[in-house]
């Protein structure tokens, strides 16, 4: 089972990666790339198919009961994180950022993702009840009922309190995209050097600007935190420009 859930993933992120592939060769070769990326960018992480990974693996110890990863990212869609990058150019080829997860939509991401799980796991009792020979009311507010009698809590609550977690921790996900410095731009590759007082990294990237669009993919030799590389490529979009005046 572990095997075939393994090359499901693996075919679902190969199509991704096509597509992205795809859109990378258009904007590469058919679209110039603007070198200002001065602005407000706003992107979303779609943790959709970890979350779907995570809960899958939890239930594959219920006897009895099948459901698939697509079954189950057909309840978990559109589980996204909001994350906000502000560029300021100071120079030609070099300016400043600030890069940040915004934890208001994290908080909601990951209530959204226990709550999708949870209409899963409801309609899995059920049939587990109806096969159990149980011959009550098996629908969701009945299920419902069951949970909070058995568990003394809801659904959404008692896979919160027994179920690893869904969405990787908000610190993590911090450490790998906040941040402030300097970057500099040399044909298409965005470096940035995240101050962190004694700490300092580097995260290099290839970069392609066309119009409010910024496509951010990492580099091999980036020396940036690495613990979430397959999020690449990340696509932004411009939300604010920047004044200029003052540009070199």
């Amino acid at each position: 089972m572990r095997k075939i859930l393994k090359n499901t993933l693996f075919i679902i992120l190969f199509s991704v990666l096509i597509v992205f592939a795809a859109y990378w060769a258009y904007l590469r070769f058919y679209a110039s790339n603007d070198k200002n990326l001065s602005g407000e960018w706003a992107a979303s992480i779609d943790m959709t198919e970890q979350a779907a990974v995570t809960a899958l693996g939890w239930l594959q110890d219920i006897e009895a009961v099948s459901i698939s990863i697509q079954d189950m990212e057909s309840y978990m869609h559109d589980l996204t994180i909001d994350l906000h990058l502000t560029l300021r150019q100071t120079d030609r080829s070099a300016g400043t950022f600030d890069s940040s997860i915004l934890p208001e939509s994290y908080t909601a991401c990951n209530q959204a993702a226990y709550e999708a799980f949870a209409t899963v796991f409801q309609e899995l009792l059920a049939e587990r009840l109806r096969m159990a020979g149980y011959t009550g009311s098996t629908d969701e507010e009945a299920v419902e009922a069951l949970v909070m009698e058995t568990f003394g809590m809801s659904t959404t609550s008692y896979l919160m309190s027994c179920v690893p977690d869904l969405l990787p921790p908000l610190e993590d996900l911090q450490a790998q995209y906040d941040g402030s410095g300097t970057y500099e731009i040399s044909e298409d590759i965005l470096t940035r050097q995240f101050d962190g007082g004694q700490l300092v990294r580097t995260k290099t990237e290839r970069y392609l600007r066309k119009d409010s669009t910024l496509i951010l993919m990492e580099e091999t030799n980036s020396t940036a935190l690495n613990y979430f590389t397959d999020r690449y490529p990340i696509l932004y979009t411009m939300q604010q420009p920047q004044d200029q005046s003052g540009t070199n």
